[in-house]
Order: C-alpha cells, then sequence, then structure tokens
C-alpha cells in the first residue's frame, strides 16, 4: 500500500467537464482539488474528453475516458421527452439515467478492474454522480477485491415543501412522489452495503442514509467554490439604491417571483435595485412582471453570463438573494459568499446549510405569502440600515473561503481517505452544518 499522504486513488466522476456547470463543474473542481492530496487517475465518460485534454490533463495516464454506449444516449433523449425540455423534470431525468449508469460501470471495470484487483490503486471513490439512486457495481467488486470503496457525497430527496403543489407541477416533477421506490432498484442497497465509506451532501441525505449506515456516513456538503475563479471582492460603501442580485436558471422552484414582489415596494421608491441574472422557462413570465408592478427602472434581467465572467457582474451588488424553495446544494450561493456578498436564502435545503445567523439571513421556510413576507421584511431591514451589510458579506466571504473551497473539501475527503485505509482510528467529524472556528468555541483549536 502507498503512503497514506499520497493514496493511489481511482476517481469515478461521469459528470466531469470544466466548460460546463453544475454538477459537470463540480465534479471537475473537485478531482482536481484531490489531486493535491492523492494520486488521482480519473475515470470519466467520452463526452468530456477533450475538454479534459485542453486542461492539460494526459489520457491514459492522468484520466481515462469511457464510451457509456447507445443505450446511455437513447435514455438521455428518452429523458427530454418525458421531461418536456432540458430545464425541468430532473427526478425523471436522474431516474432515467440511474438506470443506465450500471453499464457506464461495467465498461470502467472492463478496462480498469484488473488494475484494481492487482493492488495499483488503495482506494476506488465514486465522485459523481451524485444522485443517491445511481446504483454502483463497483462498490461489490472493489469489495470482493479487498479495495475500499468510497461513496459521495450523495444529495437529493428533499422534499417540495408544502403549499407550493403548483411548482411541482411547474416543474414536471410527476416523478418526485415515487422517490422512495429507489430502494427497490437492483444494486441499491447492496451499493452502500459494499462502501467504505459514505459522504452525504446533505443534512437530508445523511439523515436518508443514516438508519442503516450511520457508523460508515460522513457530511460533507456537496457543493464547493473555486477560489481562482471567485477571487474578487466587494469593496467600497453601499449606497442607494441598494443592489441585490440574483443568479441561476429562471425555473419556478427558484422563487424568483416571490424575490420580484417582495422587492417591488422597495424597487419603485428607488431604494432598491435587483439584477436577476440568468434565464430559463420563467423569463417571459418575470418579465410581465416587471412590466405589470412597474419596475422597470429597478430590475435588470440581462439573461446568462458566462461563468468565468459571473464574478465580474456580482460584485457590482451588495446582497446576493436566492429564494429556492428546494435546492440540495447551493453553488451559487457559496460562490457569492466568496466575493463578499451578503447571502439571503431560505433555510431549506443546502442554502440554508451554507449561510450562519453570522454571515446572512436564513429565512424560515413557509407559505409562499409568508415568505414574500419575510423577504420583504430582510430587504427592508438592509434598506434602513445598510451599515451591516459589508460586515456580514465579509463574514461570508471568509466563512465560504475558510469551508467550502475545494481545497478544503479534499482536506476533508484525505481524511476520510486514512479513516478507511486503517491510519485514523476515529471517524471523520466536521459538524453538521459545518461551523466557522472563530464562531463555535466547541469547535476551536
Amino acid at each position: 500500500m502507498s503512503h497514506v499522504s499520497r493514496p493511489r486513488v481511482l476517481l469515478i466522476a461521469e459528470l466531469c467537464n470544466p466548460r460546463w456547470v453544475s454538477v459537470p463543474l463540480e465534479g471537475w473542481s473537485h478531482s482536481q482539488a484531490l489531486r493535491g492530496v492523492a494520486d488521482v487517475h480519473l475515470v470519466t465518460r467520452r463526452l468530456n474528453r477533450e475538454s479534459i485534454l485542453a486542461e492539460g490533463l494526459r489520457e491514459g495516464v492522468d484520466f481515462t475516458a469511457v464510451e457509456p454506449g447507445l443505450v446511455k444516449r437513447f435514455s438521455r433523449w428518452l429523458a427530454t421527452v418525458l421531461r418536456g425540455g432540458q430545464s425541468v423534470g430532473w427526478t425523471t431525468a436522474a431516474a432515467l439515467a440511474s438506470l443506465t449508469y450500471y453499464g457506464f460501470e461495467r465498461r470502467l471495470w472492463c478496462r480498469l478492474g484488473p488494475k484494481v484487483e492487482a493492488g495499483e490503486f488503495d482506494i476506488v471513490h465514486r465522485l459523481t454522480p451524485v444522485s443517491p439512486s445511481a446504483v454502483s457495481p463497483v462498490a461489490r467488486w472493489c469489495r470482493r477485491a479487498g479495495v475500499p470503496f468510497v461513496l459521495g457525497p450523495l444529495n437529493g430527496g428533499l422534499p417540495m415543501p408544502r403549499g407550493f403543489e403548483d411548482v411541482l407541477r411547474g416543474e414536471r416533477e410527476w416523478l418526485a412522489p415515487l422517490r422512495k421506490a429507489q430502494v427497490l432498484l437492483p444494486g441499491y442497497r447492496a451499493t452502500r452495503e459494499h462502501a467504505s465509506a459514505i459522504l452525504a451532501g446533505s443534512r437530508v441525505a445523511f439523515a436518508e442514509v443514516s438508519e442503516r449506515h450511520g457508523p460508515r456516513l460522513v457530511y460533507i456538503p456537496e457543493n464547493g467554490v473555486d477560489a481562482s475563479r471567485f477571487h474578487r471582492h466587494v469593496e467600497g460603501p453601499v449606497r442607494r439604491p441598494v443592489r441585490v442580485a440574483f443568479a441561476g436558471r429562471h425555473v419556478r422552484l427558484k422563487g424568483i417571483d416571490m424575490l420580484l414582489e417582495a422587492a417591488a415596494p422597495l424597487v419603485r421608491g428607488a431604494s432598491l435595485h435587483l439584477d436577476i441574472l440568468g434565464r430559463g422557462p420563467e423569463t417571459p413570465r418575470l418579465e410581465a412582471m416587471v412590466q405589470e408592478k412597474g419596475l422597470q427602472s429597478g430590475v435588470d434581467l440581462p439573461g446568462w453570463v458566462d461563468h468565468d465572467q459571473l464574478q465580474d457582474r456580482l460584485i457590482r451588488s451588495d446582497v446576493f438573494a436566492f429564494p429556492s424553495v428546494r435546492d440540495f446544494g447551493g453553488g451559487a450561493v457559496v460562490e457569492a459568499m466568496a466575493l463578499g456578498l451578503m447571502p439571503i436564502v431560505l433555510d431549506y435545503g443546502g442554502p440554508g446549510e451554507l449561510v450562519s445567523p453570522e454571515a446572512g439571513f436564513a429565512l424560515p421556510m413557509g407559505s409562499r405569502p409568508e415568505v414574500v413576507e419575510r423577504l420583504r421584511s430582510a430587504l427592508s431591514r438592509l434598506v434602513d440600515d445598510p451599515s451591516v451589510i459589508r460586515p456580514m458579506g465579509d463574514r461570508a466571504r471568509q466563512r465560504a473561503l475558510g469551508l467550502f473551497t475545494w481545497e478544503a473539501k479534499a482536506a476533508q475527503v484525505q481524511a476520510v481517505y486514512r479513516w478507511v485505509l486503517g491510519e485514523e482510528a476515529a471517524k471523520p467529524d466536521f459538524g453538521m452544518p459545518l461551523k466557522d472556528r472563530a464562531t463555535d468555541p466547541e469547535r476551536s483549536p
């Protein structure tokens, strides 16, 4: 076995692409950070090959690209048909992807399984997909080969809050109520039984797995921030109008319409300006709301901003409002925090686990009218006393860069590697949610 400081890791990341966003970018960023603590050989889908080669990785040495086959391509087409588009029906997409993921792992094992069995890797770690429904036959084959298998971070399973059934219908999440049936998938239980460690990317995911697998479960939030991409920060005093930004897909579950409704009187009073970045199926409705409520002078909808240009646009603002009613991770929130924007989120799902009381507002979930009222109250407070914005934004930045960089996550995963390799007796515990050492005496050194 290699020295623990540089374990040899076969890292499975089917979704892994530096040119994309969401989970593929997450897979890429996390995998590259892990190269700082381990000797990593990445295995991914062939469609990521050219993007990875452009980053300087060597095929056959640093990574292996596997073709998923015709079944995967057919399932992707079928998912688009059943979903009714690319921006809705995510549960349906995840279910169909999970049904075909098995073939991807079979192909990668044909290529690299003999090396695992020959002892050329100390650990096999499946990084993506993050969906809990994606079974992993490699877990069983690793157990047979005597090589530890690490699974995760897993994330998902966040139920739609009560009172937002219209969002569920609008997002075409007709399969969501049947999600618990995933435990009946062949290999679902075996994947977890054969894993040496399971990383839970959220409190919901932790609770879902903890009853049977608690002793092997470690909480590490799914999302992170690339400090090299988000290295600038907001500076100078807050001036009126207070500028509030949103960035993300324009879909119903993001709650952008509630943000517009909450901010409307403040926008009309010229004390607040909204920048709603992104685009999606809800964009026409949002544009119509701006017209109907007379908000044209204080609301901008500029469309998509390239990810590498996002920080330059966001630092024009003071506050980042992200009232999503069902968000597993909250990558956009931690990126805005890294820039020093004060976050306002709903304390439900991933965003509520990123924001601490000292570093932003995590508003209680409620009915639609209650959420609108809480958003309006929070925005009004900041307009009335903008002096709290920069200090909270600074603490948000410190929190993001201290706990949620990909390098910080790599260090956490390294601790898990040491544990499964028997170099550390105690299972790692980083707190749930993660706590700032400076504000949490129990976790201070």
